[in-house]
C-alpha cells in the first residue's frame, strides 16, 4: 500500500499578491518596535527589497542606520552580515581570500568565504574606505558572485546590500565612484526626527522595556516576491515617461531642458529608467493596486536619481541643489506622452 507524502504546495500569485499587500502593513507594525517615524524611508528600503535592488542609505550618524537594517533582516528571517568600512579595510576582508590549508590531497588552497556571502549586507558608512576597497562589492552587487583565483563562488539567494554613508561633506570620507552608485536602486535619505519623536526615541532607548522583533518571512518568500514585482504590467507611455524623465537629466544632449545644461556636470543613465519602473511596479503592489501609475514613477524620482545627478560648481554657487534639479524635472518633462 502505497503511502501519501505531503509535499508543500507554493502559493498561487493570487496568494503571493495578498501576502504581501498583507505583510506590508505587518511589517511596519514590527519595526515600529524599533524605529521611530522614518515612513518615508522604510517603505523606500521596502519596495527596494520586494525589488530586488540594492539601497544606499544617507544620513548623520546617529540616525538608526544601522538597527533599521537589522531589524528589516530579522523580519526577513535571513542571514545577516555587517561590514564596518574603515581606512585600512581590504577587498579580501570583504569577498573572502583563498588560505593554505591541509587537505587528502596535501597542502592546497582552500577559498575562505567572506563576511559578502550572506541574505543581507550592511555595508556600514562605505564612503569611509578607499574607491579600491568599495569596488570590491561591484561583482557581488552586480553578478552575485565572487570571483577568486579564476573560481566563481555563487552568494546566496535573494541577495541585498544596503550601504549607509555619511554625508560627503564630513571628514574622512570618500566619494563613491558613479559605477558604483549606479548599482544602487535607491539613494535614501535618512533626516533628523521630529522634536516629539525625538523624545520617544530617547525614552524607548534608555528603558527596558524593548520588544524583540518576529520573523515573519523566510528567503524563499523574498524570492517569490521579487519574481511577483516583475509580473506587474506598465504601460507603455509610462515606461516610455521613465525613460524621458532620466534622458533629460543628461547635459547637453538632444531636447535637454536649460537648466540641465547650465547645472549638471552628469546625468542619469539607463539603470535609471529601469529602476524607476521596477520601484514603481513595487510600490503599486504595497498599495494594493494591480496597474502603475504615473504618480508611482514620480514618487520614487528623488531616490533613484540623486545619487546619478551631478550638480557642478556653477549650481553649488548658486545654492542650487540635486533635490531641487530634480523637482524641477519633474515639472518641466511632461507626464503625457505623445
Amino acid at each position: 500500500m502505497e503511502t501519501e507524502t505531503n509535499t508543500p504546495t507554493q502559493p498561487t500569485e493570487a496568494e503571493t499578491v495578498e501576502q504581501l499587500i498583507e505583510g506590508y502593513g505587518r511589517i511596519k507594525a514590527e519595526l515600529g518596535k524599533t524605529i521611530v517615524g522614518q515612513h518615508d524611508v522604510i517603505e523606500e528600503i521596502l519596495i527596494a527589497l520586494f525589488a530586488g535592488g540594492h539601497c544606499l542609505i544617507t544620513g548623520a550618524p546617529g540616525l538608526a542606520k544601522t538597527l533599521l537594517v537589522k531589524s528589516i533582516a530579522e523580519i526577513f528571517d535571513l542571514k545577516f552580515s555587517r561590514v564596518q568600512f574603515t581606512p585600512d579595510l581590504m577587498p579580501a576582508d570583504i569577498t573572502g581570500t583563498e588560505v593554505l590549508s591541509e587537505t587528502d590531497a596535501g597542502r592546497q588552497l582552500t577559498f575562505v568565504p567572506g563576511p559578502v556571502f550572506a541574505n543581507i549586507i550592511l555595508a556600514d558608512e562605505i564612503n569611509r574606505t578607499p574607491p579600491k576597497t568599495q569596488a570590491a562589492l561591484l561583482e557581488s552587487m552586480q553578478e552575485h558572485q565572487v570571483t577568486a583565483a579564476g573560481h566563481r563562488h555563487p552568494l546566496p539567494q535573494p541577495f541585498f546590500v544596503l550601504a549607509t554613508q555619511n554625508p560627503i561633506e564630513m571628514e574622512g570620507t570618500y566619494p563613491l565612484p558613479e559605477a558604483q552608485l549606479d548599482r544602487f536602486m535607491f539613494n535614501v535619505y535618512i533626516d533628523y526626527l521630529p522634536e516629539d519623536q525625538e523624545v520617544s526615541v530617547v525614552q524607548q532607548t534608555t528603558s527596558d522595556d524593548s520588544e524583540p522583533i518576529q520573523s515573519l518571512f523566510d528567503a524563499d518568500d523574498v524570492l517569490r516576491f521579487n519574481a511577483l514585482v516583475r509580473k506587474v504590467p506598465v504601460a507603455e507611455d509610462l515606461a516610455r515617461y521613465a525613460v524621458r524623465l532620466a534622458a533629460a537629466s543628461r547635459p547637453h544632449q538632444e531636447g535637454t531642458p536649460d537648466f540641465i545644461n547650465e547645472w549638471i556636470s552628469w546625468g542619469a543613465g539607463l539603470r535609471a529608467a529601469q529602476f524607476l519602473v521596477l520601484g514603481a511596479k513595487a510600490r503599486t503592489l504595497i498599495h494594493g493596486r494591480s496597474h502603475v501609475t504615473i504618480e508611482d514613477i514620480q514618487a520614487l524620482a528623488s531616490p533613484v536619481l540623486r545619487h546619478r545627478i551631478l550638480v557642478n560648481y556653477r549650481a553649488e554657487a548658486e545654492g542650487m541643489t540635486t533635490g531641487k534639479v530634480i523637482e524641477q524635472l519633474l515639472e518641466t518633462v511632461p507626464s503625457e506622452v505623445n
